[in-house]
């Protein structure tokens, strides 16, 4: 494990290739099998509930009716706040382009512009693209004490897509998640991370 600032980074970051191919996995992380859906910081509870509405029309018919009779997350069995999903399944954000491709409704909004005009959004705050915790994966986070734990989420059967093409153009976790990375923990918290992978690389540890 790497120490930087409260973190505690597994070298498996560093260490294993990896680079997301939607076109080969049409975005599985979004529908694979779990009773919970993304984990959620307390603080993205009432940006996630106030932009249901403006993704409502996106979203699956059983997507809607789970939010009506449960809400768009709750808390699981571990004491987390998750999205609600369907039928153990899809998150109830999942939407579906005419290829089959697993699209988050958020994510989608996002990118068409939609979230610029609403009141969250005042004072040139940066308009919500999607839970940290999606825009990690396959990160994932867990409080240690006064650290937070950094993992790679290791599932070949779900990302093995990905993992054959970041070994095909070398490229690593840390690098493929740059921006969710910096989201989370800031620039200089990924320029020291990038310090430690360049000496382990000079060492050949990796």
């Amino acid at each position: 494990m790497l120490g930087i600032e409260d973190t505690l980074v597994s070298e498996d970051l560093l260490r294993e290739a990896f680079c997301c191919d939607l076109a080969a996995c049409k975005g599985g992380c979004c529908n694979s099998e779990g009773e919970s859906g993304a984990p959620l910081d307390e603080e993205e509870l009432p940006i996630m509930k106030a932009l249901v509405d403006m993704v409502w029309d996106d979203l699956t018919p059983r997507g809607q009716e789970v939010i009506r009779e449960q809400g768009p997350f709750f808390k699981d069995k571990a004491g987390d706040w998750v999205t609600s999903v369907v039928e153990g399944r899809d998150c109830v954000y999942c939407t579906y382009g005419p290829d089959g491709m697993c699209l988050c409704a958020i994510e989608k909004a996002f990118r068409e512009g939609k979230f610029k005009t609403h009141p969250l959004y005042r004072d040139g705050k940066e308009p919500f693209m999607k839970p940290v915790s999606c825009h990690l994966y396959p990160v994932r986070l867990k409080k240690l004490g006064d650290y937070i734990a950094v993992n790679y989420d290791n599932q070949p059967e779900l990302c093995g897509c990905a993992q054959h093409l970041g070994r095909k153009l070398n490229v690593k976790v840390y690098q493929c998640l740059k921006d969710s990375l910096i989201r989370r923990f800031g620039e200089k918290w990924y320029e020291q991370l990038c310090l430690c992978a360049d000496e382990m690389k000079k060492a050949g540890m990796i």
